[in-house]
């Protein structure tokens, strides 16, 4: 009886060990979200195509981010007149910006204690605020 029991659960550990590898939660599993349809082939018009270069993507195919945005907003719209002055009176930003931003040696203008405590000041629901007209 001692001998079949040891046999068992020799038997068992051997088997359980093959199951190890990460555990049930630990595994790497394909990103069911980032799976993306190919497009349908299309049998061209005239057969006198040129082929397209090595690693160049297919000219009919959107990727899986711009479909759903295009699935969801439609199209692209056109900028109106107002945004399109806009970009063009702003212009182009230096390349640089964000170093120069984030450099210590920026200078910085101090706004005083009042805008320090307006900012940090917490949310309230408007209750405690309050307006006089005319002065009074």
């Amino acid at each position: 009886m001692r001998k079949s029991a040891l046999i068992v659960l020799v038997g068992s550990t051997v088997l359980l060990s093959a199951c190890g590898g990460g555990g049930l939660f630990n595994r790497q599993r394909p990103d069911e979200f980032a799976v993306q349809r190919q497009a349908p082939l299309v049998v061209p018009p005239d057969f006198a195509l040129v082929p397209p270069a090595p690693g160049a993507p297919r000219p009919t195919e959107q990727g899986a981010a711009a479909q759903a945005q295009e699935a969801l907003f439609g199209p692209a719209q056109p900028r109106s007149s107002v945004e399109t002055a806009v970009d063009q009176k702003a212009g182009q930003a230096a390349p640089s910006i964000r170093s120069t931003v984030g450099d210590p040696a920026t200078q910085t203008v101090a706004k005083g204690d009042v805008t320090r405590d307006i900012i940090a000041a917490p949310e309230g629901d408007g209750r405690e605020a309050q307006t006089a007209a005319g002065g009074n």
